[in-house]
């Protein structure tokens, strides 16, 4: 979109459609995958009260997680080229320290004095390639830029360029040589969505692609990312849809609130339900999703067909569901059906 254009909703709605497209072209078969990221990144995530004129709202990091080889790491590059954002790759592995992603003091001899040598983190769209093969102790680094988009060097702190936004991925399978990620970290992605393996007619499709010779072009800047935020970000909720939010999250929570006796479903098998956080999320996600659907108001649909991807990674399973295979989106769906619409 050009920056004369009025930008009107359907000329937003127009123009990400176009990116989604352009994404098309390189990746098929994945239209489920590549919505979901657009929803994240142009999804306003608060996360702190006004300082200094920055109304301190986030971007809805994803975590993607599916076997290797489903076109997940080249999915995030191909989006980052479409939007002519500066991107960086970080692969994770044992041996990565801390001041290998945001950072660190070295000594200059010349100045005779410590500068400031910044890491891969200083980007528009980072991309934390199987993010569970580090220690816990790499995977904190990310912790405050994705919570706070400010980085803290030594006795200094960064301010991280706009947009700043998150990816990360993670095999399931393996089992050896990999960190699960802790609560806290996980709390900090918006959605965790499971990448699943394309259809015969797209795997087919796939294969009489000449990938080699497909090029993506570049439709919108990062500041077009950011104006388009802003209008997105405007859409309505009303207080029946807030109230919906709240009694969704609430109502995965295994321990009796308010006097209310938890569902019988989570009170077997969830140790810990979402956090106020997931709400907040959950709201922010449901009125861009809504946006996706050409409105600018949100309905209890919007709200239940992103919860899944907001929540599933926010539950804690018992050892009882571990044991007999509950899957968190086996215990979602329940909640989503005894959960009353507004």
């Amino acid at each position: 979109m050009r920056a004369a254009e009025q930008p009107t909703l359907e000329n937003l709605y127009n123009a990400i459609q176009d990116i989604a497209r352009e994404i098309g072209k390189v990746v098929v078969g994945q239209e489920w995958l590549i919505e979901r990221l657009l929803i994240g990144l142009f999804a306003q995530i608060p996360y702190s009260f006004k300082r200094g004129g920055d109304e301190r709202m986030g971007y809805g990091h994803v975590l993607l997680e599916g076997v290797p080889g489903l076109a997940k790491t080249l999915t995030v590059m191909t989006l980052a080229n479409a939007l002519s954002a500066s991107f960086q790759r970080i692969q994770f592995t044992p041996d990565l320290l801390p001041a290998d992603i945001v950072g660190t003091r070295v000594f200059d001899t010349v100045s005779n004095d410590f500068r400031v040598e910044k890491g891969p983190i200083f980007t528009n769209l980072l991309l934390a390639d199987e993010i569970n093969r580090a220690t816990q102790k790499t995977q904190s680094a990310l912790l405050e830029a994705m919570q706070e988009r400010q980085v803290t060097i030594g006795e200094t702190t960064f301010a991280l360029d706009e947009p700043f936004w998150v990816l990360a991925t993670q095999n399931p399978v393996e089992q050896e040589g990999v960190y699960a990620l802790p609560e806290a970290q996980l709390d900090r992605f918006s959605m965790k969505i499971d990448v699943h393996y394309p259809s015969h007619a797209d795997e087919a499709a796939m294969l009489a692609l000449q990938l080699g010779q497909t090029q993506v072009r570049q439709l919108l800047t990062p500041a077009d990312v950011i104006r388009f935020r802003r209008i997105i970000g405007q859409g309505y909720a009303s207080d029946a849809i807030r109230e919906y939010v709240v009694r969704l999250v609430r109502a995965t929570r295994p321990r009796a609130e308010d006097g209310a006796a938890p569902l019988p479903v989570v009170a077997e098998m969830v140790l810990h339900g979402a956090s106020p956080r997931a709400a907040q999320h959950l709201l922010a996600l449901a009125r861009t999703a809504a946006f996706f659907q050409g409105r600018d108001y949100i309905l209890p649909a919007d709200v239940k067909r992103i919860a899944p991807d907001v929540l599933r990674h926010r539950l804690i399973r018992s050892v009882r569901a571990e044991a007999e295979g509950i899957t968190t989106d086996e215990i979602l769906a329940d909640v989503l059906a005894s959960v009353p619409l507004p």
